[in-house]
């Protein structure tokens, strides 16, 4: 697949970041990049790839349909990798309206957007085309002590991210059964890793460590995720991108099931052997109980069975070898961790419903 040109909405985002890094540094394709730079997009992310001579950064919103339309034009994609969202449920609890926007309408626009270019489209060029739309596990919902999300597990998401994520994944469906435009979707667990920004649970704990602040755990810490290491997630998405089948949905999962206080245990050890505290007691003295977000999922874990079987997609890192390389990159790049949280956001609780705007 060497060689083509992609569109990357949300490239400088934590997860669109990290896939622009891997198509410019592994392949030798075409990147266009796509972003309306919101509080969690930042160009620090791309670092010296920002001026690549493969890459070209667009600052525009999926919401201006024009803007799009233009860059498709011009750009001329192969595929699109749909990453473009509103993303932190906390947030989507305080503000819902801009996740409705950026993810509802920002995903029908660019869609649209799509199927008019895609259609001008003839012969190979059209053939090879794909429209690949980055979803979430947490459609699905909740699942009790077993079980696990397969591809036909019924939607059920629970909060205002979750539904805005589900809304644009059955636009993007019936876009495929409507009008054939040749799409694929896939669901992924928990993300974690270097830039990813630090309202997020596991660079906030590292950041608060660091700091000597209280690690906040919600509830009682026994919220079970599947964790997986964004560059598993990355390479997932190209494998579905380069031989998924049009119209499938792709769970992509790390085989990763830990619970939230499971999680921050173990970073805290991590941290006990890398940066100590100065006080010579374990970080993990500082975990503090706080009341559950509304609607907080009890337990997400994927099944990715079917894109093991289908394209021969495993990830590379395990639970303990992608948490060491995320801690590791942590402490070594406070800079950018400074520069990205030097903004309104100060790491303070979000999501307790309070102060709902929109």
């Amino acid at each position: 697949m060497d060689g083509q040109r992609f569109l990357v909405t949300g490239g400088a985002g934590f997860i669109g970041s990290a896939l622009v890094r891997q198509l410019l540094t592994e392949t030798e394709h075409e990147v266009a990049n796509l972003d309306a730079l919101t509080y969690a997009g930042n160009l620090d992310s791309l670092g010296p790839l920002l001026d690549h001579p493969r890459h070209r950064f667009v600052h525009a919103d999926i919401c201006d349909g024009a803007a799009v339309a233009a860059l498709l034009a011009d750009f001329q994609p192969d595929g699109i990798f749909h990453l473009a969202a509103e993303s932190h449920v906390d947030r989507s609890i305080d503000g819902p309206a801009a996740f409705v926007q950026t993810n509802v309408v920002g995903t029908f626009t660019l869609l649209d957007a799509a199927l008019t270019y895609w259609q001008t489209l003839s012969g190979v060029r059209r053939d090879r085309f794909r429209f690949l739309q980055v979803s979430t596990d947490e459609v699905y919902g909740s699942l009790g002590a077993e079980g696990l999300f397969t591809e036909t597990t019924p939607y059920a998401p629970n909060s205002p991210y979750s539904a805005s994520k589900a809304s644009a994944d059955h636009l993007v469906r019936a876009y495929f059964h409507t009008y054939g435009l040749p799409v694929l979707t896939t669901n992924c667990s928990n993300n974690y890793g270097p830039y990813q920004f630090p309202e997020k649970l596991v660079p906030l704990m590292i950041l608060n460590c660091l700091d000597g602040k209280p690690l906040p755990v919600y509830g009682d810490g026994g919220n079970i995720r599947d964790w997986l290491y964004v560059d598993d997630h990355c390479r997932g998405m190209r494998r579905v991108m380069e031989a998924g089948t049009p119209g499938e949905v792709y769970n992509i999962g790390g085989f990763n099931e830990h619970t939230n206080l499971e999680v921050v245990r173990t970073l805290c050890g991590h941290l006990d052997r890398l940066a100590p505290r100065d006080d010579g007691r374990p970080h993990a003295d500082a975990i503090t109980f706080v009341a559950d977000r509304p609607g907080h999922d009890r337990r997400y874990a994927i099944d990715a069975t079917k894109i093991e079987r289908d394209l021969g997609w495993r990830p590379q890192e395990s639970f303990d070898t992608g948490f060491a390389k995320t801690v590791a990159w942590y402490l070594e790049n406070r800079t950018w961790c400074d520069r990205v949280a030097s903004g309104a956001y100060r790491r303070e609780r979000l999501g307790t419903g309070e102060g709902r705007v929109g």
